[in-house]
């Protein structure tokens, strides 16, 4: 031991080491009765392994862009054929042989020509036309369809000057809208079968003449004709023959093997809505293979395709991109991957959050889709701080609360998972009208129904007023200025208190939501205003004392019961009139609470309940009944004190020396004797105590400042008591010094929001220390 860790180089200086030791025993629930350190873990480092895992991680749209890939090949090595047997035709045939040919291969050649003509012209129109034909009016609107209708004015003969009623515009758009649903359908498969078309005949002509070999009898140039014909012919057959096999294989694939069918049902895009996106999505891969470079459809996945539609799609195709996003980021292997990538790019979080505010019926699906992906993103600590740097994000949060009940619960989730962060916390309660909001939700029935009409808790009820409380009680549980200012704001609002009691009165069959309305009371109750609040609000003392004597038959209900006794130990925190409150509940409320005390699940909570009990009610109305019940259970106490460790070891001291306050000269030694302790014993006890806590601990902030006020009970009981000098025999002189040289802020409160005290004591440790080294008879400086 170094005397509480008193640095020898640094004169009289003190270095005080708080250390965060795990309590022995039974671990407890962290409460606002010990300080909380910050979990924040440091965020992992980018690496390489990250893009390994990424690419391990492919999708089923993997195989899409490989069959784009492999069709890609075969059309350019196609495209490539026909170029120079183009070339060949024209440079070489018809420029160099043209008047050698004979008429049969003349004719021959010219119609390959414009055979190659006409499907290299559907080939580049086909695509374009089996892209638009992937958005029908019900899964992709409109938008798609202005633009070409618009283009389409003259054609049809629609674009006259002479004005039109509004019934005969509409029809006239509806008529428009539904030729060009048709158009985009079957102009992309006329093209199809026109290059189908085109290729058999050009595989047929060029197989017939290289069979027939009758090229003519011209003696000039004789040898090189017949080279430069089989050439060409040679070229046209096997560029027709390329692309029949690139139709072969893509018909195999997606009409046969129904390849697009599998993947969205393996990327769990169920529907018409979902097949469409994945063709989509694999044409646009195709484009890219076909326009660049064969590798670019390869760059392509579901995540950059959905973040394309979001960013610079239109109205409908951002629809279809949240909706593909939220299946993405709901895959247990790729999830985590897309949420990643979304996270970091601004202009799609921008975006989820603007279809937050969306308006309308037919935009629920989507604000559903986008509020479930904001959701899993603000998971992530730093993902949360993105979504509420978005400028209007809170506000886009708040504005649909009462949208629907899906969107009610997906937009509680998010400030659920955005209060976790302390400045997010600021930004909640200081959104107009959002704290009204999250609290209306924790009603258990709406402001509509009436009283008299029984109460029965829905499932989806259930859990919004469980979301809400969590919301509420993370808030009430903010540190510093920002914590004191909500809950001084939730307890200022009129419903918070009544519906919290709703809960604890009626949500029998939902232990949890009893559990967190009681958590909420005891967040709340740190605020000394609120306290009072509480506490004179009707029945909510008397409920919470029914909650916490109810026998536990599960873990949920002993967890319920330590609750509702840590909301009553907070309410009676420097308060009399709640003490007042407390005593007058129901007949023999301290007798219960004594018995109480050996509950291992409430002993802590009885503890701490009746210790406020013993401070605040000395010389009322009831000090004499208090005094002869609560002493009545100085032999527990006392024998907790002996044999208990941690937590009920710290409660255990505190409530010990109210006691010893309340008795008379003689009756500690008479509790003792009951509790088959001796003096020594317990004098041994406490110098244990002392010497092994010999720095404030977190877990127990307070077990040496009560230890140190039991020894000052015990010693101002009876001065001709020879407890002095056995404390002195035992070491309980050097055990205060150190005590005195090792003090620290941590001793100095009841309370801690976070890792700030809230309630300060009324007298320091110093003092205490100070008074129980004057009744020992010994200097502070002294042996």
């Amino acid at each position: 031991m170094d005397g509480g860790g008193v640095s020898a180089d640094v004169g009289r200086s003190v270095r005080v080491l708080i250390e965060a030791q795990p309590s022995a025993g039974v671990m407890f629930a962290a409460t606002p009765f010990e300080p909380q350190l910050s979990d924040d873990s440091p965020p992992r480092s980018c690496s390489a392994w990250d893009g390994v895992e990424g690419a391990a991680a492919a999708g089923p749209e993997r195989r899409l862009t490989l069959l784009a890939l492999r069709l890609a090949i075969l059309e350019k090595a196609a495209s490539g054929l026909g170029a120079l047997g183009f070339i060949w035709a024209t440079v070489v045939l018809l420029g160099g042989f043209a008047i050698t040919l004979g008429r049969d291969d003349f004719w021959s050649v010219t119609i390959i020509l414009l055979i190659e003509g006409a499907r290299i012209f559907s080939r580049s129109h086909e695509l374009a036309w089996q892209h638009q034909a992937t958005w029908s009016l019900s899964a992709a609107g409109r938008s798609s369809f202005r633009l070409v209708a618009r283009s389409f004015r003259f054609v049809f003969g629609l674009d006259t000057g002479t004005p039109k009623s509004s019934t005969s515009a509409a029809s006239g758009w509806s008529w428009r809208l539904r030729s060009w649903g048709f158009l985009s359908r079957h102009v992309g498969r006329a093209f199809y079968w026109l290059q189908l078309a085109s290729a058999t005949a050009c595989v047929t002509l060029s197989a017939v003449r290289l069979v027939r070999q009758d090229f003519g009898d011209a003696v000039d140039a004789r040898t090189n004709r017949r080279s430069a014909l089989d050439i060409f012919y040679g070229l046209a057959l096997a560029e027709a023959l390329l692309f029949l096999a690139e139709k072969a294989v893509w018909e195999w694939e997606v009409s046969h093997c129904r390849l697009l069918e599998r993947v969205a049902s393996e990327c769990h895009l169920a529907g018409a809505p979902g097949l469409l996106a994945i063709r989509r999505f694999f044409y646009d891969a195709y484009s890219r293979c076909v326009d660049g470079s064969i590798f670019d459809g390869l760059r392509m996945d579901l995540v950059s395709f959905a973040e394309e539609l979001l960013v610079e799609g239109s109205h409908d195709e951002q629809r279809i991109g949240v909706g593909i996003l939220v299946n993405v980021a709901g895959s247990p292997r790729l999830g985590d991957a897309a949420l990643r990538r979304v996270g970091t790019s601004p202009a799609v979080m921008e975006r989820l959050v603007e279809m937050l505010s969306w308006k309308g019926a037919a935009e629920a699906g989507a604000r559903a889709s986008a509020a479930l992906v904001v959701s899993k993103l603000a998971s992530k600590k730093r993902n949360a701080l993105r979504v509420a740097g978005v400028p209007g994000a809170i506000e886009s949060v708040s504005s649909l609360l009462y949208a629907s009940e899906e969107c009610n619960l997906l937009r509680l989730l998010i400030i659920k998972k955005l209060a976790h962060d302390h400045d997010n916390c600021s930004k909640i309660g200081n959104a107009r009208g959002l704290l009204d909001k999250i609290i209306d939700f924790s009603a258990i029935v709406s402001a509509s129904s009436s009283p008299s009409t029984g109460i029965v808790i829905t499932p989806s009820r259930a859990k919004a007023v469980k979301r809400s409380l969590q919301v509420i009680s993370m808030l009430a549980d903010t540190t510093g200025s920002t914590g004191k200012q909500l809950r001084k704001e939730v307890a200022e609002i009129v419903f918070t208190v009544s519906n919290i009691r709703a809960v604890l009165q009626h949500a029998g069959g939902h232990l949890e939501l009893q559990r967190l309305g009681a958590e909420v009371l005891t967040r709340l109750a740190m605020d000394e205003d609120a306290r009072e609040k509480i506490g004179s609000t009707g029945s909510v003392v008397s409920i919470l004392l029914a909650m916490f004597f109810r026998p536990g038959i599960t873990d949920e209900a002993d967890r319920v019961r330590v609750e509702a006794g840590e909301a009553l130990a907070m309410l009676a925190l420097d308060s009399p009139h709640n003490c007042e409150r407390i005593l007058g509940a129901a007949p023999a409320i301290v007798s219960r609470l004594v018995e109480a005390l050996s509950d291992d699940a409430v002993g802590v909570g009885a503890a701490r309940i009746l210790t406020n009990l013993c401070a605040y009610s000395a010389g009322g109305e009831r000090f004499t009944e208090l005094r002869a019940t609560v002493t009545s259970g100085a032999a527990t106490v006392l024998r907790n004190v002996m044999t208990k460790k941690s937590r009920r070891l710290e409660v255990s001291l505190g409530l010990a020396a109210r006691m010893v306050r309340l008795m008379g000269p003689n009756e500690l030694a008479h509790h003792l004797a009951l509790a088959g302790v001796s003096e020594v014993d317990m004098v041994n006890r406490l110098v244990h105590v002392l010497a092994w806590y010999n720095n404030p601990w977190i877990k127990v902030p307070r077990i040496r400042r009560f230890a140190v006020e039991l020894v000052n009970g015990m010693l101002g009981m009876d001065s001709s008591s020879p407890l002095a000098e056995l404390m002195a025999a035992a070491g309980m002189g050097r055990e205060l010094r150190r005590v005195a040289e090792t003090t620290s802020e941590l001793e100095c409160f009841h309370v801690f929001s976070g890792s700030a005290g809230v309630s300060r004591h009324a007298v320091s440790l110093c003092a205490l220390v100070g008074t129980a080294m004057e009744l020992m008879g010994m200097e502070a400086g002294g042996q």
